[in-house]
């Protein structure tokens, strides 16, 4: 999606190409390795790129492809989605007032909280007065 916008503003398949792997976060030096060429081409193709683009630096360039980047968009609505999903299915399973932590891939309920002071059993736990004994 992010190569056919670039080619459409007047870059090469390969500026394209550099241009995007750029936006993804990638260094020249990984640029260059993952495309079999030296580091010296891919600061080649970016000057091109800058003056093609109408651009002044790498960070520019980035902020003008985020939009056109597919990717986070649909990571997004992945994550969303799973979320939610989870939130009903837990919503379902769960007949008692209990909380549920997030727990990594799963959740763990929580104990229930009293709702209010006075559902508090003030008698109940140990019957230290403080550390001074007062």
């Amino acid at each position: 999606m992010l190569r056919d916008t670039l080619i459409q503003k007047g870059l090469s398949n390969r500026e394209a190409e550099v241009g995007e792997l750029v936006s993804k976060g990638l260094s020249n030096k990984e640029v260059a390795n993952q495309l079999f060429v030296t580091e010296k081409t891919v600061k080649f193709h970016l000057t091109n790129i800058y003056k093609k683009m109408s651009v002044k630096s790498r960070a520019q360039l980035i902020v003008w492809c985020l939009p056109h980047l597919g990717y986070i968009e649909a990571e997004n609505r992945v994550e969303n989605n799973a979320a939610i999903q989870t939130q009903n299915v837990s919503s379902q399973f769960n007949t008692q007032s209990t909380q549920t932590i997030p727990a990594g891939n799963s959740t763990v309920a929580a104990p229930t909280l009293p709702a209010s002071p006075s559902q508090l059993n003030r008698n109940s736990g140990n019957s230290d007065i403080g550390a001074m004994g007062i």
